[in-house]
């Protein structure tokens, strides 16, 4: 009898352990999924600094983002100097955006690598082309945009790449090396107002198995 007692307890243990478990899965997914529904591209800022501890996070939010061979191109250049927007954003029709927000940063990335080759693993490192680092930026921005919104504070992607005219003052006035590419400008800072998010889902746009 205590025998039997002993192993109902445990069963009934485990599977309390077991649904407190699937509860906490749970509840951390909503949480992800609120966080991922709620992002919205915000238009205006009221100026406030952005908390240095708070930037951090978010680049470090940015620089987990996935990257082909691991190669993390990203570099990235916060803003916070706003005498400096009308040369680094000369011509930017983002401008007030900018000005407005508490930091603007600047996401870049390496198109190189240096590496010993796939044919010749145990040969020297050569310089190459690395033709992932689009993807990659594409990840480390909606990754930066995620935290942003979590944060409660907001931002845009402003496009750079691939336009020259947005893409040679910066490059120009940070001095960036010639390898490296400005791809978004992402201006971050309190809203000023009331934003709301975009409901996008459009099931007819899901094929299963086929088109």
């Amino acid at each position: 009898m205590k025998k039997s007692f002993l192993m109902l307890t445990a069963a009934a243990m485990m599977l309390a352990a077991c649904c407190n478990k699937q509860e906490t899965a749970t509840g951390a997914a909503d949480v992800v999924m609120q966080n991922i529904l709620s992002r919205k591209s915000v238009r205006s800022y009221n100026g406030d600094t952005i908390p240095n501890a708070v930037m951090e996070n978010l680049l470090k939010a940015a620089m987990a983002a996935p990257s082909g061979r691991d190669l993390r191109p990203w570099q990235i250049v916060v803003m916070t100097d706003k005498s400096q927007y009308e040369t680094v954003f000369e011509g930017n029709f983002n401008m007030q955006k900018f000005m407005e927000s508490g930091a603007v940063l600047i996401l870049c990335a390496d198109t190189t690598f240096t590496a010993p080759t796939r044919e010749d693993p145990d040969g020297p490192a050569v310089t190459q082309v690395n033709h992932l680092w689009r993807d990659d930026m594409g990840a480390v921005t909606e990754n930066l945009l995620l935290a942003v919104e979590a944060y409660g504070l907001g931002a845009c992607w402003t496009a750079c790449y691939p336009y020259p005219d947005r893409m040679d003052p910066i490059k120009k006035a940070l001095a960036l090396p010639a390898t490296v590419v400005p791809y978004a400008v992402v201006p971050v800072g309190y809203p000023n107002g009331d934003t709301q998010p975009k409901d996008k889902w459009d099931p007819a746009r899901v094929h299963y198995n086929r088109w």
